[in-house]
């Protein structure tokens, strides 16, 4: 099983968010988390890496594409369940920025490995989307 993806500094920085959204989500007080945010977060954190990972698995850009989307989405998730956390009071405010740096480089890295996805290996799903 070809592991090149673990060499990547976005799958990197991936699992570093992903240990960052754990201890923030240890500080969230668990009473005043009125609307479960602490899983949600979990959820949104752990799903970067395996997409990293899913999209480094194929070749094809429409594959690569829908990966690199689902990432997206769960990157503005994570943000906007961090100022949640922050309007709410229920957590560290050191830790909310911390995730917010951590997410810009995050941004930056992913603009770069996008930029690097071939266009032109790919096939058509019928669904009209990513094709070149």
């Amino acid at each position: 099983m070809d592991r090149k993806h673990k060499e990547l500094p976005i799958f990197s920085k991936a699992k570093e968010i992903a240990e960052l959204t754990k201890a923030l989500t240890d500080t969230i007080d668990e009473e005043a988390d009125k609307f479960h945010i602490k899983e949600q977060m979990l959820a949104n954190g752990y799903v970067l890496a395996s997409k990293v990972a899913g999209a480094e698995g194929a070749s094809i850009y429409r594959i690569r594409m829908e990966n690199a989307v689902l990432i997206k989405l769960a990157s503005c998730e994570l943000l906007a369940q961090a100022s949640l956390c922050k309007a709410e009071g229920i957590t560290e405010d050191d830790y909310i920025q911390l995730l917010r740096d951590e997410m810009e480089a995050f941004r930056q890295l992913f603009l770069e490995w996008v930029a690097g996805f071939d266009r032109l290996d790919n096939l058509d799903d019928g669904w009209g989307i990513f094709n070149p």
